[in-house]
């Protein structure tokens, strides 16, 4: 390569670059080029011989990300913020551990004890050094409508006797309810635990690209809704039993307005007090978070001053205001969870574990790019399935990661996972000396904290005018997703909204634009086609794959072979008629007339043409350059010029499948259709098709192995005809004047 440099005075010289080398083709660069290691694949032995002490060293570092800062750990720099930012993160966790065991329907106890152990276990096995782990909205919510569904208070209702057989009471066992729901949530936890775990060691951290962000976005939204009514017996102090699955948002509403008269107006004021201030909170947190050091602590606030005026003004007793009642001192010993509900669990699940992992790794990328370092997919996928089946077996229900403990735990100055273990300790904290304290809460103020910490979710709502202006498909995704959750329930709305951007893909890889290459001020090469495709070809578009070839190259191998069959019979219909007036005329002249096939190749058909020679005088015929056939004669000649017209004027397609990243055995069959129907030689004459590669030089691209095991490279078909250019097709194509070619690039 030599480079050319043109002085001038007005604007920089351009750079220009020269490069002479052969033509390559596919057959060469495999044999001469590729190196003999990439020729010949590696056998067992040889992938054990590159594994050393050093690589055993960073799959045991890349399983424990812990064990590659910690050593290294600026105490200096680092432990004053993460000391604040534990401290500010653990006093956020215990209000919304509380408040969001009520939405898995479980007592807020385990709402500290999910807070606690999955934390710690993230500490050591995480890769993000921001996000704050722990319980979550949308996951309690998901738990909380499998939890009903499999232990409904139905289950647990028990009649009573008051003296007289025909005067009963019927009341639910709550204790008994309680104790089945625990066991339920603590069973699905750990089925959601394995399946993030086997996940994360089969390296299948590319999960969560298929939840794309407006399908999460209106996912979350939807949740907010469910979660946001689910809340609203508890703000109104009403009772109205629980519901679950498609619809259960209209019956929940239906039943907390038909039940609305009998609102505890003492819980009512109570809980929008405490809305309000949280309110108050977090916008003033929002105004001056440059100038405040750190966040004010509004929900442990709340939580601390409703529990104060419970206790003093006995709000149970005197007012009949729903409390959160015992919370027990200690933890709990680890048990073993009863697997026989796993059966009716494992769809639920994963559900859950897909969620919860995609939740946890958009945030985590988000801060790392901040921040200017990396998190692995994988071993997020580990931690959390460490994170959810270790914790199971101590009474928690599953967890990840919340945007707004991890916006506190970043923006107070968290720097590493340290931070994640002082919040836990907060917990523990309260869980074994001070949990009685909170015995006075009121169940309404937790509410209440619940619904401000929507606020962010309901803001998703701006995306829709959004997505109008920039991309329609992606509006359509967002809104079935938060429709068919909302009408549906989570777990089926999940799945029809997955189906729908499956469906959305297929939808745009059928519709990717195809053309002819071609560039502003580009000269086109006479009698040759660039075909340029921006989609795959497979199954659901090969179909449109060949129409769109069709289209824009104007060649068409069947239509223009029906053509060629009905010239060909003409030629024969008329070449018997001058047979049958054979004596009118004493000379014959047998010739072979050249007729032109789809692509200006040459087909030899033995045709008897009669020439009428007059004055002594004699036709002949010629061919000329273009391929149109005529007769040359002499001035005397009588007999007018004939011509066979071209079938068309392109006798070279290039097929540029530079973007296409992989073909299977339907796609690669409608290609062969078309390169049969132009090679065969009784139909169209003699052809060769040419297939460059996507790769230049270095011929390890996936698209070639798949051609290869699809047995694409077979009769008229060689490695010879692939190219590592257009350019270098292009090249082959003029040389060759014989066979014309229909040339392909990958």
């Amino acid at each position: 390569m030599e480079q050319h440099v043109t002085p001038c005075e007005d604007a920089p010289p351009p750079l220009m670059y020269r490069v002479e080398r052969p033509v390559f083709d596919e057959a060469y660069l495999h044999t001469q080029l590729l190196h003999p290691r990439e020729r010949s694949p590696k056998t067992i032995r040889q992938r054990l011989a590159h594994c050393s002490s050093e690589r055993a060293k960073a799959i045991a570092l890349s399983f424990l990300p812990i064990l590659t800062w910690l050593p290294s750990y600026p105490v200096k720099e680092y432990l004053f913020g993460d000391l604040v930012s534990g401290l500010s993160t653990g006093v956020m966790q215990l209000p919304q551990g509380l408040a969001y065991a009520m939405l898995a329907a479980v007592p807020p106890v385990y709402g500290l004890y999910s807070s606690f152990y999955p934390v710690l276990l993230y500490t050591f096995f995480g890769t993000s050094r921001h996000i704050s782990i722990g319980t979550f909205a949308v996951i309690s919510l998901m738990i909380g409508g499998v939890v009903v569904r499999e232990a409904p208070d139905s289950m647990f209702t028990i009649q009573a006797l008051n003296g007289t057989a025909t005067n009963t009471t019927v009341f639910i066992d709550t204790e008994a309810r309680d104790a089945r729901r625990v066991h339920v949530a603590v069973v699905l936890t750990t089925l959601v635990g394995v399946i993030q775990l086997v996940l994360g060691l089969l390296r299948f951290g590319f999960v969560a690209i298929y939840l794309t962000e407006p399908l999460v976005r209106g996912f979350t939204t939807a949740a907010a809704v469910h979660v946001f009514i689910s809340q609203l017996k508890y703000l109104l102090g009403i009772q109205t039993p629980r519901f679950s699955g498609p619809l259960s948002a209209l019956y929940s509403v239906t039943a907390v307005f038909s039940d609305i008269t009998s609102t505890n107006v003492t819980t009512l004021i109570v809980g929008g007090v405490c809305m309000v201030v949280l309110y108050c909170v977090k916008d003033l947190n929002e105004r001056f978070k440059k100038k405040l050091p750190v966040p004010i602590p509004g929900e442990i606030i709340v939580v601390m001053v409703s529990t104060g005026i419970s206790y003093g003004l006995s709000l149970s007793e005197n007012y009949q205001v729903d409390v959160v009642r015992t919370i027990p001192s200690g933890l709990l010993p680890p048990a073993i969870p009863d697997f026989s509900l796993l059966p009716n669990l494992v769809t639920d699940s994963i559900a859950i574990a897909v969620v919860g992992f995609s939740m946890g790794i958009s945030l985590a990328k988000i801060f790392a790019l901040k921040h200017g370092y990396s998190v692995d997919g994988n071993q997020e996928l580990i931690a959390l399935g460490l994170c959810n089946f270790v914790s199971s077996f101590f009474h928690t229900f599953a967890i990840t990661c919340s945007m707004s403990r991890s916006l506190v735990q970043e923006s107070t100055g968290g720097n590493t996972q340290i931070a994640g273990l002082l919040a836990s300790m907060v917990v523990l904290l309260v869980v074994v000396a001070i949990g009685f304290v909170f015995q006075p809460l009121p169940q309404t103020a937790l509410a209440a904290i619940i619904m401000v910490n929507l606020l962010g979710m309901f803001k998703q709502f701006r995306d829709i005018p959004a997505l109008w202006r920039t991309s329609k498909i992606e509006l359509a995704i967002w809104l079935v997703a938060f429709v068919a959750s909302v009408l549906l329930g989570l777990d089926l709305g999940l799945l029809v909204a997955l189906g729908f951007a499956i469906l959305s893909v297929i939808y745009r890889t059928q519709s990717e634009t195809c053309d002819s290459a071609s560039l502003f001020q580009a000269a086109e090469c006479t009698g040759i086609k660039i075909f340029h495709s921006n989609s795959s070809i497979y199954f659901a578009n090969s179909d449109l794959y060949l129409n769109a070839l069709k289209e824009k190259t104007g060649v068409d191998p069947v239509h223009l072979q029906a053509i060629r069959k009905a010239r060909k019979r003409k030629l024969k219909k008329e070449s018997a008629e001058r047979e049958s007036q054979n004596h009118k005329s004493p000379q014959k002249m047998s010739a072979v007339v050249k007729l032109v096939s789809p692509f200006n190749m040459d087909v030899e058909l033995g045709v008897t043409h009669e020439v009428v020679a007059g004055g002594g005088s004699q036709n002949h015929l010629g061919v000329q350059g273009n391929g149109q056939v005529a007769e040359t004669h002499t001035e005397s000649d009588s007999e007018e010029t004939r011509f066979l017209e071209p079938l068309c004027p392109v006798h070279t397609l290039i097929l540029d499948w530079t973007p296409v990243n992989f073909i299977d055995s339907v796609g690669a069959k409608a290609i062969k259709l078309v390169r049969d129907l132009i090679s065969t030689r009784r139909a169209l004459g003699s052809v060769q098709k040419c297939l460059p590669t996507k790769l230049c030089c270095f011929l390890t691209g996936t698209l070639l192995a798949e051609l290869r095991t699809l047995q694409f490279f077979t009769g008229v078909v060689t490695p010879e005809m692939v190219f590592p250019t257009v350019h270098d097709a292009v090249l082959h194509c003029r040389r060759r004047t014989a066979p014309p070619t229909i040339t392909a690039i990958q």
